[in-house]
């Protein structure tokens, strides 16, 4: 039976067929690995996120945390599930076999964790944080930071957290008030407050590692002077033993429309709580350099990023076949053209503008987590190539594609559980069916780690502009590149050169921008600017698959799984593609409407 969370044959076509991951075996950090053993590790992914994660994504969604004698309270499943993920060593997946890694590739980690974000968002952003968190200390932190923090973090038994939001700053970082005061120990305590801090108090682990941003006094103004401080639930000792309870406390919980079973707390650091007197202050531990602590957390960002855009990705993955399974087999209406009303109703799916409906979701999803996939293929690149300029080269693109990765499919994922939702007609808006709980939980995404608004300030102010334009620049001769293959390739010659004129037109519309010197002006407009790219990028995305679905020695029995591959490119370049020309119209007439209006107008 085929599984409605994701397309085992869809992994199996990204991963080996056109990222070519068994390649990267051959690298000294990989050659442990056979092609063999990593399907063994996605098949476990799969069945853990089956058997443990979905069962309880309805009950996590309508028991939402509680407060009960100051403790957090959730299902016991969420605790049974993750338990089971630390076991199978599943956290210190990509790390060092030394502090009890496996050191996976980057791109099969990213794609065994795809089916928890598929089979429950909520629970899986538990592991999905720690995992994030031991990363960011596995690069930064001490070699004492490393022993009590991180690996109890790689055991499952530490979750870990990261505190950037204030209430009064949100994502304005350099607004920042909490302040870490230096101790004679070397050692801070810290003063403040965090807000939207996910996983940030329960009772799920031993302990909560928390990433806390904080202001040294006498440091440098604005985001020059934020510090990264480790600011543990409970203190640990020499010998690594839980000590003492350290002054972090809850003041509240936020309620968020979706992912319900993830705690969302408003955390107060240093009010007295639990150190109380002179003794008041929460205890923590610099990690790298003072005032460097946005370049360690961007560390962390940045990986978060990538993984919401998994998530959203994978939302929109598993509403797709839950929409494909429930159109396959809801009969309703007939044929255009029949008339004898006493004729069987046939399946939904026969009729065009479902067809329609679910090409639109498949294109989206499909293409979403091909792209995040990728991202994670460069970050092997990146790591572990033998050539410098294809080191370079991966993180110049991956610096370049990560606000894409984030924000396209927080936005056109979400369209399609959207669709999903009227595929499913009048039962898809109740909550018998799981379609409108997944458009709820991928409706947060679009805020996670970043706005559309933040990422395309972040793509068009920095990315783009960043080495004299080298990293768009790269992206054009990668794309010319697909597009010369697609030249060869009859069916696909047309698709190749529609996606060639429109790198043409984008090219040409980034210089108009800068051409006068008026950042405000060109900036104005960047999320269109983030859409017409990224809808240039999925494109490129899916040119490159067709590419993979045309070539010759494919089996019989995967003829209408690669048929179906082309179907989707064949909606992406004929409904999606054309929408750039719209965006990039704007763009060159530079319109100044936003920057005009007034807010006495509204």
């Amino acid at each position: 039976m085929n599984s409605k969370l994701l397309s085992r044959r869809q992994l199996s076509l990204l991963l080996f067929e056109w990222l070519d991951t068994e390649a990267l075996l051959g690298r000294p950090r990989y050659q442990s690995h056979t092609r063999e053993n990593l399907e063994v590790i996605l098949a476990t992914c799969e069945r853990m996120a089956t058997e443990l994660f979905a069962p309880h994504a309805k009950s996590s969604d309508e028991h939402e945390p509680r407060l009960e004698g100051g403790q957090v309270v959730l299902i016991p499943e969420i605790q049974q599930a993750l338990r089971a993920f630390g076991e199978a060593g599943l956290v210190a997946a990509g790390h060092d076999e030394e502090i009890g890694g496996m050191q996976l590739p980057m791109v099969v980690e990213k794609a065994g964790f795809a089916w928890f974000l598929a089979a429950n968002v909520a629970t899986a952003s538990y592991p999905l944080l720690t995992i994030g968190a031991s990363n960011l200390l596995a690069r930064y932190g001490s070699q004492s930071q490393i022993e009590h923090y991180l690996k109890p973090m790689l055991e499952g038994r530490f979750f870990g957290t990261m505190c950037l939001s204030e209430e009064h700053a949100g994502s304005s970082l350099g607004d920042l008030t909490t302040r870490a005061e230096p101790q004679a120990d070397g050692s801070y305590r810290l003063f403040g407050n965090k807000m939207w801090i996910s996983g940030g108090e329960h009772e799920l682990a031993e302990n909560i590692v928390h990433l806390v941003l904080a202001k040294i006094p006498g440091g440098p103004p604005g985001s020059k002077g934020i510090s990264l401080f480790v600011v543990p639930r409970f203190l640990v000792n020499e010998q690594g033993g839980l000590a003492e309870r350290n002054d972090v406390s809850l003041v509240g919980l936020n309620h968020k429309m979706g992912y319900r079973g993830t705690v969302n707390t408003l955390l107060a650091f240093g009010d007295g709580r639990f150190l109380p007197g002179s003794a008041a202050g929460a205890v923590g531990y610099l990690v790298g350099e003072a005032h460097q602590g946005l370049t360690c957390m961007f560390q962390m960002m940045n990986e978060a990023r990538i993984t919401v855009g998994l998530g959203a990705a994978c939302l929109g993955m598993t509403g797709f076949l839950h929409a494909l399974d429930y159109a396959r087999n809801r009969p309703q209406g007939r044929r255009l053209g029949e008339r004898n009303q006493e004729s069987a109703q046939v399946p939904i799916i026969e009729h065009a503008d479902v067809r329609r409906m679910l090409l639109a979701q498949k294109a989206y999803a499909e293409g979403a987590l091909a792209l995040n996939l990728y991202c994670a293929r460069l970050v092997d690149e990146e790591r572990t190539a033998e050539e410098a300029h294809v080191r370079e080269e991966s993180s110049l693109l991956l610096s370049l594609l990560t606000p894409i990765a984030k924000s396209w499919p927080s936005e056109w994922c979400l369209e399609g559980n959207s669709l999903a939702i009227q595929v499913h007609g009048g039962y898809g808006y109740t909550r018998d069916y799981p379609v409108e709980r997944m458009y709820r939980d991928n409706r947060l995404n679009a805020i996670h780690e970043g706005t559309h608004g933040i990422q395309a300030l972040d793509l068009l102010g920095r990315k783009v502009t960043m080495k004299g334009g080298a990293a768009l620049m790269l992206l054009s001769q990668r794309i010319q590149r697909t597009v010369g293959k697609a030249s060869a390739a009859p069916a696909l010659m047309a698709w190749g050169q529609a996606l060639a004129d429109k790198v043409a037109a984008l090219g040409s519309v980034t210089a108009a921008l800068f051409a006068d010197g008026d950042v405000k002006a060109a900036l104005a407009n960047a999320t269109l600017y983030l859409q017409a790219l990224g809808h240039i990028v999925l494109a490129w995305t899916w040119l490159e698959l067709a590419l993979v679905a045309t070539r010759e020695g494919r089996a019989e029995e995967d003829e209408a799984f690669y048929r179906g591959e082309l179907a989707a490119c064949r909606y992406f370049f004929g409904y999606e593609l054309p929408k750039v020309d719209a965006w990039l119209a704007v763009l060159t007439a530079r319109d100044s409407t936003t920057l005009e209006m007034e807010d006495a107008w509204f």
